[in-house]
């Protein structure tokens, strides 16, 4: 079902770093439920706005150009594409994916530095800085680990504590060391900005209060960062990244904005670029300034705290709470929901690059279907718990549910239908039965939509792979294959059943398009339609407004022409079908222990 008034529905999904290819691991936080999401919401009607791209500053991109043996832009410059296009591959519908290192983006975080520093937010301090007593350079937060001074966990970083969530500083950690070469970090005196985060309790407060509809483990997450609000440091002494918008500092070339706070004003400044490139310059503030604009925001468990905390903070700051003003942007909207996903592991043990334990999102395609990997992350991803990849368990849902299941349904009926006629057949006196199922099929729009309205993916495509269930039971039920084409009387019925499988079909593949579009667009297909039904993104090459010099990639598509709509659709008696042919490949057994040797001898 379609909704009577189309929302502006923004979907703002975490920016990867660009040190390298993405992992399954990666992917199944901030990427496949962002799609789900926003396929879903484009078919329902809503004007949708995804966006996102690489994050490329900060200290971790520097001390990796550095161990390469380059600078931080040719680092980036190398991995922006690559990472776009496991992106693209993978189907993932950005409307923009973008780059930390455009002009664009630079000024917009410059006009949210200059709106916070005029409310009075944000100010200047001494604080200890970690340097590497070996090289002389500042160490990233995030590269400093040791025991947790709260919880006494040995393994916090030098920003947040994993095991309680709670922010730290790097000087705060019981015997720290350098992630980089084991040594000591030498501490000392430097003078930064911080943004003053207790300033805003109370409002972070009562906004959080609201959020009535999230997932409890990012509520709770959330609430529980409001009991200990300290100013965070928001620059780092690094030549790489944004500089400080003030006359004063213009000569320090040595400080920079912090790359955690750069990065989250990517949202808006891609939303701003966007507008850009379609050449309606104002058209980001109907999702950005619209009261009845709703924005959801896609990541992994670890970035929590920058998305239900700081980002919100960010933006009350700069709207100005009640003894100051908004900036010249305009009052911006708070996120309505932080959607975050636990943590996905491999065979048991923590995705990790430096170890080999890993599987890339390339790799991963060059040899399997990006649907198999999609309804893979869906139907049994860590989407409210920390969960296990498993080569045999990806073999056994490949092949017990999507082959065996929804593509054994659309290979018999189409096959079927083929070899009697090669068309849609005309539905006569439908039975009891008949009716009940396509009843029940119409009504899983309603179902399936409340739950991917909520962000509730896993048990969404559960719902739909019961209609499947349901479609499958009553093809056997029915036993088509026993009719008579001799026996008019039985001829009809043959015809009216598989009618009625077939419009199972069109409504399953409406149903799972959200989840898995590459296969439910070869459905279409077979079904007799042609055009686009699940439009895919694609990757073109641009450059900045006065710098055509320094081209960079994006993800960008036409999601617009796309057929798919959230509703049962009746099909046209008398279309012509497709010549059958299978929508999944069924997997060898033997590639458990293939994989398994892959990653054995990384």
């Amino acid at each position: 079902m379609t909704t009577d008034k189309p929302r502006h529905i923004l979907t703002a999904v975490a920016w990867p770093y660009a040190n390298g290819p993405r992992h399954i691991g990666h992917v199944s936080g901030f990427g496949v439920p962002s799609d789900i999401f926003s396929r879903y919401q484009r078919m329902a009607g809503n004007k949708v706005l995804m966006i996102s791209g690489t994050d490329e500053h900060g200290t971790p991109i520097q001390v990796q150009a550095d161990a390469e043996g380059v600078s931080a832009r040719e680092l980036v410059d190398r991995y922006n594409p690559v990472i776009a296009e496991d992106l693209r591959s993978l189907g993932l519908s950005y409307d923009l994916f973008t780059r930390t290192t455009t002009r664009n983006h630079q000024s917009v975080v410059q006009e949210i530095f200059r709106g916070l520093h005029r409310n009075g937010y944000i100010f200047p301090r001494s604080a200890l800085g970690a340097i590497s007593p070996s090289t002389g350079r500042t160490l990233p937060d995030r590269y400093i680990e040791g025991t947790c001074p709260l919880c006494g966990y040995d393994g916090a970083r030098g920003d947040q504590c994993d095991n309680c969530g709670n922010q730290l500083d790097p000087e705060d950690l019981k015997n720290p060391r350098s992630r980089i070469n084991g040594e000591t970090p030498k501490f000392v005196e430097t003078e930064h900005f911080f943004l003053n985060l207790p300033a805003f309790a109370d409002a972070l407060g009562t906004w959080l209060a609201g959020r009535t509809d999230w997932r409890p483990n990012v509520l709770k997450f959330s609430l529980n960062l409001l009991s200990d609000l300290q100013p965070r440091a928001i620059t780092r002494d690094l030549d790489w990244g944004i500089p400080i918008p003030l006359p004063e500092w213009e000569d320090r070339s040595h400080k920079r904005l912090y790359v955690w706070f750069d990065a989250v004003i990517g949202y808006l400044s891609a939303s701003i670029e966007w507008a850009q490139r379609v050449g309606e310059p104002e058209a980001w503030r109907l999702w950005w300034e619209n009261a009845d604009a709703n924005s959801y925001y896609f990541m992994g468990k670890d970035n929590i705290t920058f998305h239900s905390q700081i980002w919100p903070a960010m933006l009350l700051g700069y709207n100005g709470l009640p003894d100051s003003v908004p900036g010249t942007l305009g009052r911006l909207s708070l996120p309505t929901e932080v959607v975050s996903s636990e943590f996905l592991t491999m065979e048991g043990k923590k995705f990790s690059s430096s170890r080999s334990v890993v599987i890339y999102v390339r790799d991963f395609l060059a040899r399997y279907d990006a649907d198999a990997l999609r309804y893979f992350i869906t139907v049994a991803g860590p989407e409210t718990q920390d969960t296990d990849f498993t080569w045999a368990e990806f073999l056994r849902r490949n092949n017990d549910e999507l082959v065996a299941g929804w593509g054994n349904l659309v290979n018999r009926s189409i096959s079927m239908a083929a070899r009697n006629g090669g068309e849609i057949p005309v539905a006569t006196a439908l039975t009891d039965a008949d009716r009940a199922l396509l009843q029940a099929s119409r009504q899983a729009f309603g179902v399936v939509g409340s739950l991917l309205e909520r962000c509730r993916f896993k048990v969404a495509i559960v719902e739909a792979m019961r209609v499947v269930s349901e479609a499958n039971r009553y093809l056997s039920d029915q036993a088509p294959w026993k009719l008579s084409a001799d026996r008019p009387d039985e001829l009809a019925r043959r015809d009216t059943v598989l009618h009625v499988a077939l419009q199972l079909i069109d409504d399953c593949k409406s149903l799972l398009t959200p989840f898995l579009p590459h296969s439910s667009q070869r459905v279409f297909e077979l079904l007799g339609g042609s055009g686009v039904w699940s439009a895919q993104p694609r990757i073109d090459e641009v450059a900045e407004q006065g710098n055509p010099s320094s081209p960079y990639v994006v993800i960008t598509g036409d999601y617009a022409t796309e057929l798919a709509v959230w509703q049962s659709q009746p099909i046209p008696v008398g279309r012509k079908l497709a010549a059958p042919k299978p929508v999944f490949t069924k997997l060898d057994p033997v590639i458990v222990d293939e994989e398994l040797a892959r990653l054995e001898t990384r």
